[in-house]
């Protein structure tokens, strides 16, 4: 019986541990679980067994953390994770920065900004940190001016100057590539863009520069910082290697952060 007891109290603490060699990690496809998959071989040699979860939405990958049904995400950057977890008090947090995918402007109507009419029609992200993000860069290039281009957070209703009066319409960014051709011009997350054969450095007739501040990170549950698995996943993730990788792979649609 001693015996017995003591597999199942052995059982129960491996199923406890962290992780055990093996991190489940929510992505959406491009380039986040392709980056993942291409350091599989490298964390296998280092004992870590990874299994890429995908998800095509911003909103499940964290709820799925939280949850403990995945040990770790990756598909967002710091603003928006911040503002998710304050509005539904989730205690995730950064275990390091990877890359960046330059927000862009697309359009199958203009080739450049300057060529849209008054009262164009423009589709920015519906998630507070993507919509301000996406209307400081027209801030930036002005297109509009906002009252405070600093916050990081700002909507419609922050917007001082509209010179075109351009009409925003506010989607879930996943669904931004596919109402490109019903709209003048759409703001398009830079994996999606992707996703959608849409390249930002050679399609976008506008784009965020290479110092963006919105690098993509590799999300975890606050208490899992000094998890040797996870320490070995972050490092794999900023490695040369894969630094090489993003840079060949993707030709300056996903710039290395690291």
């Amino acid at each position: 019986m001693k015996k017995l007891l003591s597999v199942l109290s052995l059982a129960v603490l491996i199923g406890n541990s962290a992780f055990a060699g093996k991190v489940k990690i929510g992505a959406t496809p491009v380039p986040h679980a392709e980056i993942l998959n291409h350091i599989k071989p490298v964390l296998e040699k280092e004992g870590v067994e990874i299994e890429v979860i995908e998800f095509t939405d911003y909103v499940t990958p964290n709820l799925a953390l939280n949850d403990g049904d995945i040990q770790a995400n990756f598909f967002q950057h710091k603003p928006y994770l911040n503002k998710f977890s304050e509005e539904r008090g989730l205690k995730l947090t950064s275990a390091g920065a990877v890359h960046v995918e330059p927000l862009g402007v697309f359009s199958k109507k203009v080739k450049s900004i300057d060529e849209l009419k008054e009262g164009a029609k423009f589709a920015i992200p519906n998630d507070p940190s993507n919509g301000g993000r996406a209307l400081i860069l027209l801030h930036n290039n002005g297109v509009i001016t906002l009252k405070d281009p600093s916050n990081l957070y700002s909507t419609e209703a922050d917007i001082a100057q509209n010179p075109k009066k351009l009409k925003f319409v506010a989607l879930e960014a996943a669904q931004l590539p596919r109402v490109l051709r019903d709209v003048d011009a759409a703001v398009i997350n830079g994996n999606f863009a992707l996703e959608a054969d849409l390249n930002p450095a050679k399609d976008a007739i506008l784009i965020e520069g290479k110092e963006s501040p919105y690098a993509n990170i590799l999300v975890i549950k606050e208490g899992s910082q000094n998890n040797e698995d996870i320490k070995k996943v972050i490092d794999a993730l900023q490695s040369e290697t894969t630094k090489q990788f993003i840079s060949t792979q993707y030709k300056g649609a996903v710039v290395p952060a690291f």
